[in-house]
């Protein structure tokens, strides 16, 4: 018989559906994990589970493992369970293992709580109880209950990644710290320092100088060499390379001090890495761009044969850490505007722009300035009336398209609350800094040519050439994409590269402020488990 879809529509008929649907899970699951008094084979898989919630960057007593673990053990081995234990033990398992299965899927935090502003896409909502639902349906208990975290390369090569630190953490190499570097604080080839065989240990064990990894007479006279040698310097180089370092094999103050963090500390920045990759928005459409700030690069990824790829790399330039952080959030980016103007914020123009103008009158004229009134009239005569109309918020300055203009000669906009973009820049000598935290707050890219051509390429009239042609042509034309392409500013201190992993520093503080609210979640949820 067919269902009628006005009855379904009734609001007193969806109520019922769903609280049948919720009771109907419930008792699915009622007694999946005590039989006649004993634990059932998925109980002990279950607290297994839980036991290892740690090698998925979790903590283990945020679902009682431990407890869990003792009550199967007991109810196994003494007398058989009545039906309420039963019940109890079998709902705090269940309990349990939604709770690890939300954090493990979605994350432990709200990504607002460290100022990261992503949305939930509500076409793919998680039930939890689904999920343990469908995972108890099959023989593995363990591995379908690992299905629910983030089904990305990254995650799991971050997963064994954190396998191999956590090995090292009591490694004999960071025992005691290393010695005061000579002279001027700077090794340099050919100098000899006391710390070289420490040196040479901790690079073995990161994987950073392979010669160590296979014992020979070569190895052998690295590790107890106290002279600079070529071997320590490509040793040093390739850590550097890892760290978001400049690669020049000098062993000076931040290499130093990279060297010096222990791999229990790297375990935990991975676990970090993990946790935000949980609440990050993910592939969700034909292509994407995505931003990960502390790295200074950008990535864009389309889908080929049902699988993301990397189909564009390319190094940014990002909000500085002291005053102008890159927010973090994710927009679609809908439109190119070729030879932009630049509007000049209005907290930059008090601050910087209009000072200078007073003090450097021909700065107005070489930068292509123009004063811009409520009614979009433009002037170009810089008067000390005009300049105090713009700190009273009557004008606004914009830069003409040209040369100078700080936007370059493209603009990529994903509208959004912080007025944030993508744009080039006339100072492309910054990208070959190594940390490139110098903007205002937008991102500046370093090929945009491509990234234009990557995100018009459903459009086969906009060739690299007329791209080209539009960037140059010194007039602003807005051209809106056929598809809107998803943009994800994310924060990642730790990535997977060429099945390498590296490190970046904590520009903006927020790993910091996760691993802080990650602690105060874990308070809390003790603290509601000792509520009666």
């Amino acid at each position: 018989m067919r269902s009628n879809p006005a009855l379904l529509m009734h609001p007193f008929l969806r109520w019922f559906a769903a609280l049948w649907l919720f009771w109907f899970g419930q008792a699915a699951m009622a007694g999946a994990f005590v039989d006649a008094g004993r634990p059932t084979p998925a109980a002990w898989q279950a607290v297994q589970v839980l036991a290892d919630a740690g090698a998925e960057g979790l903590l283990p007593q945020d679902y009682d493992a431990q407890t869990l673990s003792s009550a199967v053990a007991s109810a196994a081995q003494g007398p058989a369970l009545d039906d309420l234990a039963a019940a109890t033990l079998d709902k705090a398992l269940t309990t349990a293992l939604r709770r690890y299965l939300t954090d493990l899927h979605a994350g432990r935090i709200d990504p607002r709580q460290v100022q990261a502003n992503f949305s939930v896409s509500p076409s793919q909502p998680f039930d939890s109880d689904a999920a343990l639902q469908a995972a108890l349906s099959t023989p593995h208990l363990a591995e379908a209950l690992r299905a629910a975290a983030p089904r990305v390369p990254l995650y799991a090569h971050l997963r064994s990644a954190l396998a191999h630190y956590r090995t090292l953490a009591d490694h004999p190499a960071w025992a005691t710290p290393l010695p005061p570097l000579p002279g001027k604080r700077k090794l340099e080839p050919g100098q000899t320092w006391s710390g070289l065989p420490v040196l040479a240990q901790r690079l073995g064990v990161l994987g950073d100088l392979p010669e160590l990894a296979a014992p020979g007479p070569g190895a052998a006279t690295i590790g107890t060499d106290t002279t600079y040698g070529v071997a320590l310097q490509n040793g040093v180089k390739a850590f550097q390379q890892r760290h978001g370092l400049a690669s020049d094999g000098v062993l000076g103050k931040g290499t130093l001090a990279a060297l010096e963090v222990t791999p229990a500390r790297r375990a935990q920045q991975i676990t970090l890495a993990m946790e935000q990759l949980r609440w990050t928005p993910l592939q969700s459409g034909p292509r994407m761009v995505v931003v990960n700030v502390p790295e200074f690069m950008l990535r864009a990824y389309e889908v080929r044969d049902g699988v993301p790829v990397v189909a564009l790399t390319m190094k940014v330039i990002v909000g500085r850490s002291v005053k102008t952080h890159t927010p973090l959030f994710d927009e679609p980016m809908r439109f190119i505007e070729f030879s932009p103007y630049w509007n000049v914020p209005p907290s930059i123009a008090r601050s910087e722009t209009v000072p200078r103008l007073r003090r450097d009158s021909a700065y107005f004229v070489q930068q292509g300035f123009e004063f811009v009134d409520g009614s979009g009239q433009a002037t170009t005569s810089l008067t000390e009336e005009h300049l105090n109309a713009v700190l009273n918020g009557q004008m606004r300055l914009r830069q003409r398209p040209g040369p100078p203009n700080a936007l370059g000669d493209i603009k990529f906009v994903f509208p959004n609350h912080s007025n944030i973009y993508l744009h080039h820049t006339p100072s492309t000598q910054l990208f070959a800094r190594e940390r490139r935290d110098f903007s205002h707050g937008c991102i500046r890219v370093e090929e945009p040519a491509a990234l234009a051509r990557f995100v018009l390429q459903d459009d086969p009239a906009w060739t690299p050439e007329r791209i080209r042609e539009a960037m140059g042509r010194g007039q602003s034309h807005t051209v809106r994409l056929p598809q809107p392409v998803p943009v994800v500013l994310a924060y990642s201190t730790t990535v997977v590269k060429n099945d390498q992993l590296h490190f970046y520093a904590d520009i903006y503080g927020h790993d910091l402020r996760l691993e802080q609210a990650l602690r105060r979640n874990t308070l809390t949820r003790q603290a509601q488990r000792k509520i009666p």
